[in-house]
């Protein structure tokens, strides 16, 4: 499993597209700002149409770094940004995800389209499977992703997230609130998710004939007590 013991490079989810409300651009803006005064390098879709743009020139205008990944099959119609510290071309949008997801130490959501409602997501599927410890969080500006977060407690009642799988979601009103998570202690942002698990005591038990089974979770386990 990955470990975050301090965030230094950013993962943002966003668009190509700048999308109907100006609002959307000024929360953009605000977060390459922030990052790039908080010194956080910022890892992001390589575009410089749309919402990517103007985060990336934002973070670039406040003394950012700035990484930019695009698919080379995206190369011609993302119209890839030439003035970010460092441009990656991968060969699919696979790779993209992975690499994005390698880079950063922590992920963070603007609003946007289809891609990036699945992008967060997929970080949070990775953490429930505990391939990674790396933060998410939500930019959630105007309540963009309130439809969201319903269709996610839906998804626990009807008991097919696990308890405290939604605890991973930081949900965020302003980049200033996502730096201040960010740069706060890791163990304060991911609670338990960042305590270092004890290490199992192996002890010879007596023989005998009788055992008990605390399962914890025995009714979504028919028979296992069997």
């Amino acid at each position: 499993m990955t470990a975050v013991t301090s965030v230094t490079s950013v993962t943002v989810f966003c668009g190509a597209s700048p999308g109907h409300r100006p609002g959307h651009r000024e929360t953009a803006a605000d977060l390459g700002r922030a990052l790039a005064k908080a010194g956080l390098r910022l890892v992001y879709g390589g575009a410089r149409t749309g919402l990517m743009g103007t985060l990336a020139d934002a973070a670039l205008d406040g003394g950012g770094e700035v990484t930019g990944v695009v698919p080379r099959r995206m190369l011609p119609y993302e119209i890839a940004h030439t003035g970010l510290s460092e441009l990656e071309v991968v060969a699919d949008i696979h790779e993209r995800k992975a690499r994005m997801a390698e880079l950063g130490d922590a992920f963070v959501a603007l609003p946007d389209g289809l891609g990036t409602a699945e992008e967060p997501l997929e970080a949070l599927a990775w953490a429930q499977l505990r391939i990674h410890r790396k933060p998410c969080l939500l930019l959630d500006s105007y309540a963009f992703y309130r439809p969201l977060l319903e269709f996610l407690e839906h998804a626990r009642d009807e008991g097919f997230l696990h308890p405290g799988d939604l605890e991973r979601i930081v949900v965020c009103a302003s980049a200033e609130e996502v730096v201040a998570q960010l740069t706060a202690p890791v163990r304060q942002l991911l609670g338990e998710m960042a305590a270092p698990r004890p290490t199992p005591v192996l002890r010879k038990l007596p023989g005998g004939r009788t055992a008990f089974l605390f399962s914890g979770a025995g009714s979504q386990r028919p028979g296992m007590g069997a």
